[in-house]
């Protein structure tokens, strides 16, 4: 009998605990990985680190020396030697560690046994990048990271970055536009792509950038950042006449610049520039960027009439794809379709649009259209995200490499509030004012009345 309440006294406690962490495993995979997951994946990876790459093929066979040092020393069987380990770093998401690879190894050979690692060492994923020549950094995911998006405290911030996303290995996806000037946003409805549009605005909107904007569908999109816009066309009628004022602003800015070059010829190199951010920062125009929402809209027509219309609009954004880096402009196409049948000028617009996100589509056709040209492996996994997870996307660019990402909820209201609070902040580009939106005015309320003094009487 004593022995039965002994075990009850001791199960208890023990029982309770396994239900905590298993609550916390499925809840709150953050809390399970800094009190559970982090000490057992690390008592792993140090108790099995040799037979691991052993089993995985990463091991050498040791140098002469190095045998007959250890059958001088001790009795020992010489055993094949693994890469060299360093310092394990945990991270509120899971472990960092370098190797340093024997001669004949390289990084494809690791990267190829990710899988076996992960398994081995019981994480979610395990990620491979090369720090440098002989070196790579192991990146060990203790969880899902995607399923609950918390954005990194230290984000890379600067003029025209925005921290927008989540990768899959949890490092942050920073739009860049002065990496990648122009991109391709795809999403079905309620995939995730108004939230997306929704974090690049109000990332940019504290920065001295002007936000341009077409939202063909009357502007349920854009509109509520009319506060921050410099301009705003609500359907293809002022797109049209959007444009053209757009393709003007450019080319005042290649006159500003080939201003510029004409200097004396004493002028040091470093003071020539082929763009507009070689200028002193007196003479350097704004940046601006162009949201165009419902890119579809555009290309779609009914009449002839609006078929010229039409070819005139895709030749001018076909232009600003092309030249408008330079000076200073750039540009993110949404939609939720793309492809060659929109008509003419569709697949040549694409192929100026270096970056490409694709959320959830509802067929292939757009997912390759999207990502085929860049990284044909991506297309089965952007046509794998499942609706129940709004905002899981597939980013790639024109060197071939993707990733997963998932944006975190942005509500429109708290958008809208940056966008108001930086109202102050809308750039002077007399070509753009009369496109300038109406900002309607919101109840401020007022102050409480101040007491009045009560006279005092006998």
């Amino acid at each position: 009998m004593t022995d039965l309440t002994t075990l009850l006294e001791v199960g208890g406690p023990v029982a309770a605990l396994g239900g905590g962490a298993a609550y916390a495993r499925a809840k709150h995979p953050g809390i399970y990985w800094s009190t559970f997951g982090l000490p057992i994946s690390t008592a792993r990876l140090l108790g099995s680190y040799g037979s691991v790459m052993e089993a995985c093929g990463l091991t050498v066979a040791p140098s002469r020396l190095r045998a007959l040092a250890v059958k001088a020393t001790t009795r020992r069987e010489v055993r094949p030697v693994p890469p060299r380990r360093g310092i394990i770093r945990p991270t509120s998401t899971g472990l960092r560690l370098r190797l340093r690879l024997a001669p004949g190894q390289e990084p494809a050979d690791v990267a190829a046994s990710a899988e076996r690692l992960r398994h081995a060492w019981g994480v979610h994923a395990v990620y491979v990048t090369t720090v440098k020549p002989g070196v790579v950094e192991l990146r060990l995911v203790g969880f899902d990271v995607l399923r609950q998006v918390r954005m990194p405290r230290k984000l890379v911030s600067g003029l025209l970055k925005v921290p927008v996303a989540l990768r899959e290995d949890a490092t942050p996806f920073v739009r860049d536009y002065r990496t990648v000037p122009h991109q391709l946003t795809l999403g079905a409805t309620l995939s995730g792509k108004s939230m997306y549009l929704r974090h690049l605005v109000a990332g940019l909107a504290p920065q001295p950038v002007a936000l341009v904007g077409i939202d063909c569908k009357r502007g349920v999109e854009l509109a509520p950042f009319a506060a921050r816009l410099s301009a705003l066309a609500t359907d293809p009628e002022q797109a049209a006449e959007l444009l053209p004022a757009l393709i003007q602003e450019m080319e005042d800015r290649y006159e500003l610049i080939k201003a510029r070059q004409g200097l004396a010829p004493s002028t040091p190199a470093e003071e020539i520039t082929s763009d507009v951010w070689g200028l002193p920062d007196d003479e350097r125009p704004v940046p601006i960027v162009l949201f165009v929402d419902e890119v579809a809209e555009l290309f779609l027509v009914a009449t002839r009439k609006e078929e010229e219309r039409r070819d005139e609009m895709v030749t001018q954004l076909i232009r600003l794809a092309q030249l408008g880096r330079a000076a200073g402009i750039y540009l993110e196409v949404c939609g939720q379709r793309f492809g060659a049948e929109l008509g003419k000028g569709a697949t040549m617009l694409r192929a100026q649009l270096t970056g490409r996100v694709c959320h959830r589509v509802n067929d292939e056709a757009s997912a390759k259209m999207a990502l085929g040209d860049i990284a044909p492996e991506a297309v089965s996994a952007a046509c794998a995200i499942a609706p129940e997870r709004p905002g899981l996307a597939v980013a790639g660019d024109s060197s071939g490499g993707w990733s997963r990402i998932r944006t975190p909820y942005l509500s429109l209201g708290d958008a809208a509030e940056t966008c108001r609070e930086t109202a102050h902040l809308v750039p002077d580009l007399p070509a753009l004012k009369p496109f300038r939106p109406d900002v309607p005015a919101y109840p401020v309320e007022s102050p409480a009345p101040a007491v009045q003094p009560r006279p005092v009487t006998d």
